[in-house]
C-alpha cells in the first residue's frame, strides 16, 4: 500500500486489549448484572458508535428548518445536500453534511418515541448532544437558574442524584439547595409535606426524577407544585427513559417543563444524555448551554447510535422488554419479602429494587453493610450496588443494596428467575458475619463457605439459561474464583497446586497446619490445609520452588481446595468463627 492508513483489525494491532475486551465481554455473560443503570447495548447501537462518525467534529447544531422534517424528507439526499450547499447552517466546521443528517434523525426517532397523544413530533426540542446525564443536568441549571437562587431536589440519602446538586457536584456549590424527603413513616413522597416545602422556599426550579427511588413520581402533581411557586419543573427520568417511552412508566414529556435522560440505562442505547421540551425559547436556553456552555464537538458517533437506539425503542419486542423489565422487578421484590428481607419503600413500579442489609444479618451487635453485601454477591455472580436509603446518615456507610432487572430481562430471565435470584441473595447473605475493623469501624462480614459455592452453582444454572452473545469470546480461564480449569479432569491420581504472590508464604502460614517458613527451594514436607474452625480439609504435601510452593493433593480433592484457598484469599469467607475479624494475609495467586 502506498498510503499511511493503518489496517487490520484489535486482534491483530493490539492483541492485549483484545484480550481485556474479550474478557470483559466473558465476564458480563457469565454473571447476572443487576446494576438498576446499566444495561446490554445491542450490536446494532453498537456498530452505529463503531462507525465513522467517530473521525468527525461538528460543533454547533443542524439547520434549525431540519426540525420539522419527518425522516424521509430527512433522508432525501437528493433535496438535502444541495441544500445544504447553498445554504449555511449552524456548525464552525464543513463537511457535516451527514453529521446533520444523522443528528436530525436521532432528533426526529427520539421525537416520535416520546410524543405524547396530545402533542406531535415537531412540537419536541431535542438536544441529542450531552455526553452524560451529569453533562445535561448541569447544562440545565446553567440555562435556567443563577447563582444563588433556590433549586428544591429529593435527599441524595432519599434516592437523588449528585447532580441534583449534592454538595460534592458543581449543581450544588451555585445554588441554594433545599431537599424534600419521604414520609419518615411509609418511605415514600408525600406531595403535600413537598408543597408545603416549596410555598415556603420558594425555588426557581424543581426536580423530580431518581436514582434510587423506585415508584414513578406523579408529574402532574409535580407540575402543579411547581406553578404554584412560579417554577421550572425538570424530569429526570434518566433511570426509566425505557420504560417511560413504552408506557410502563409516565412519561413527563408535555407536562414538565423541560426532560432529561440518559441513553445508556433502560433505553439501551450508547452512553450518552438527552434534554427534551415543548417551548422552543426554552430550547434555544438548552442549545446555548449545551454549546457553547458545557461542551465543545458532539460525539456523533454516539449520536448515530441514538439514532439507531430510537427505532429499536419504536417496535413492538422493545416495549414487550419493558413491561417484562417491571414485571420482573416486581416479582424480585416480592421474592426478597418472602424471604425475609426488608424491601425498602415498601416495593417498586420500576425496575429497580432496594434491599435492607440490616434486616438480612447482624452479629455482636454489628449489622450486614451495603458495600460489604454487594462484595459478597459479585463472589456469587450477581453484580448490584450499595445504597443509602432513608435513615444512612452519610453515602459513605450505606445499608442497602440496589437491584436492576433490565439487563437480566434481556437475557431472557422471567418471574421464577427472580424468585430464584433472591432465594440465593438471602440464603448466602444470611450466613454472613458481619464485624468492623479499624478506628473508622469499617463494616466487614465474611459467610459460610459452602453457601457461597452453592449460591454461585445456583446462579451459574441462570447464567447458563439465560441467552449468550454469540460473539463472544470465551477465555479458556475466567477470572472467577470458584472456577478451574480442565486440567482437574485429568485421570492422573495427584494433582498440583501452586500458591503464589508476595504474601504466599503468609498466606500458607495460616491455612496450613504446618508452618512452611522453614522450607528450602527444591525442599518438601507433609502438611495440612485447613477448612473452617481450623478442622482439617485435605493432607498435601508441600514443595518451595523458585515460582512459590507446590501443594500436591489427591485429584479429587484439587477443585474444592482450590476454590477454599482462593475464597481465603479474597477474604471473604469464615475461616475461625471464633475470631471473624481474623486478618488472613493475601492476596495471593492459586493456580492448578
Amino acid at each position: 500500500m502506498s498510503d499511511f492508513l493503518l489496517r487490520g483489525d484489535l486482534h491483530d494491532i493490539d492483541p492485549e486489549v483484545a484480550q481485556l475486551v474479550d474478557l470483559e465481554h466473558s465476564r458480563q455473560m457469565h454473571k447476572l448484572v443487576m446494576i438498576a443503570s446499566e444495561s446490554y447495548v445491542p450490536a446494532a447501537v453498537r456498530e452505529a458508535e463503531g462507525s465513522v462518525f467517530q473521525n468527525i467534529y461538528a460543533e454547533g447544531y443542524p439547520h434549525a428548518d431540519m426540525h420539522v422534517q419527518t425522516e424521509a424528507e430527512i433522508l432525501d439526499y437528493d433535496r438535502q445536500l444541495p441544500f445544504f450547499r447553498r445554504n449555511a447552517d449552524r456548525r464552525y466546521y464543513k463537511g457535516v453534511e451527514y453529521c446533520n443528517l444523522i443528528e436530525s434523525l436521532a432528533q426526529r426517532r427520539g421525537a416520535e418515541t416520546f410524543c405524547p397523544p396530545h402533542l406531535k413530533p415537531e412540537d419536541l426540542y431535542l438536544n441529542v448532544q450531552p455526553l452524560a446525564g451529569a453533562i445535561a443536568n448541569t447544562a440545565i441549571y446553567e440555562a435556567f437558574v443563577q447563582p444563588g437562587d433556590t433549586v428544591m431536589t429529593l435527599d441524595l440519602l432519599h434516592g437523588g442524584h449528585l447532580s441534583h446538586g449534592s454538595p460534592v457536584n458543581v449543581t450544588g456549590r451555585r445554588q441554594r439547595i433545599v431537599h424534600y424527603r419521604v414520609n419518615e413513616e411509609t418511605e415514600l413522597l408525600d406531595y403535600e409535606e413537598i408543597m408545603e416545602l416549596a410555598q415556603r422556599e420558594k425555588p426557581k426550579m424543581i426536580i423530580a426524577g431518581y436514582t434510587s427511588y423506585p415508584f414513578a413520581p406523579d408529574f402532574q402533581k409535580f407540575r402543579a407544585i411547581a406553578d404554584s411557586v412560579g417554577a421550572l419543573l425538570l424530569a429526570d427520568i434518566a433511570h426509566t427513559a425505557g420504560m417511560a417511552c413504552a408506557g410502563a412508566y409516565p412519561n413527563p414529556v408535555g407536562i414538565a417543563h423541560v426532560t432529561s435522560f440518559t441513553t445508556h440505562k433502560t433505553l439501551m442505547g450508547p452512553r450518552g444524555a438527552i434534554i427534551i421540551t415543548t417551548d422552543p425559547e426554552l430550547a434555544k436556553k438548552v442549545d446555548r448551554a449545551v454549546f457553547p456552555g458545557m461542551q465543545g464537538g458532539p460525539h456523533m458517533n454516539k449520536v448515530a447510535g441514538m439514532a439507531t437506539m430510537f427505532k429499536i425503542a419504536q417496535t413492538p419486542e422493545f416495549k414487550s422488554l419493558q413491561h417484562q423489565i417491571r414485571a420482573n422487578a416486581i416479582a424480585l421484590a416480592q421474592a426478597f419479602k418472602d424471604n425475609g428481607a426488608r424491601v425498602v419503600h415498601g416495593g417498586t413500579n420500576t425496575h429497580m429494587v432496594l434491599v435492607d442489609c440490616k434486616s438480612i444479618a447482624t452479629h455482636d451487635g454489628e449489622p450486614l453493610m451495603g458495600d460489604i453485601a454487594s462484595r459478597i454477591l459479585d463472589m456469587v455472580d450477581i453484580v448490584c450496588n450499595r445504597n443509602t436509603i432513608p435513615g444512612d446518615r452519610d453515602a459513605s456507610r450505606p445499608s442497602a443494596l440496589r437491584f436492576g432487572t433490565a439487563w437480566i430481562t434481556q437475557r431472557g430471565l422471567v418471574e421464577e428467575d427472580m424468585r430464584e435470584i433472591a432465594s440465593v441473595v438471602t440464603s448466602v447473605l444470611k450466613t454472613a458475619k458481619p464485624y468492623t475493623i479499624g478506628e473508622k469501624r469499617l463494616p466487614r462480614a465474611r459467610v459460610d463457605f459452602d453457601a457461597l459455592l452453592a449460591g454461585a452453582e445456583r446462579i451459574g444454572a441462570l447464567t447458563h439459561k439465560a441467552g449468550a452473545d454469540a460473539k463472544v469470546r470465551k477465555p479458556a480461564y475466567p477470572h472467577f474464583w470458584h472456577t478451574t480449569s480442565a486440567k482437574l479432569k485429568s485421570r492422573a491420581a495427584f494433582a498440583c497446586i501452586l500458591v503464589s504472590g508476595a504474601q504466599a508464604e503468609a498466606f500458607l502460614n495460616v491455612v496450613l497446619h504446618g508452618s512452611v517458613s522453614s522450607l528450602n527451594t527444591n525442599e518438601r514436607m507433609n502438611n495440612t490445609v485447613l477448612k473452617r474452625n481450623r478442622k482439617p480439609l485435605v493432607d498435601v504435601i508441600v514443595a518451595r520452588s523458585e515460582n512459590g510452593y507446590e501443594l500436591q493433593m489427591p485429584t479429587a480433592r484439587a477443585r474444592q481446595t482450590i476454590q477454599w484457598l482462593r475464597a481465603l484469599s479474597d477474604g471473604y469467607v469464615i475461616f475461625d468463627e471464633g475470631d471473624i475479624g481474623m486478618t488472613i494475609p493475601g492476596p495471593v495467586v492459586v493456580q492448578e
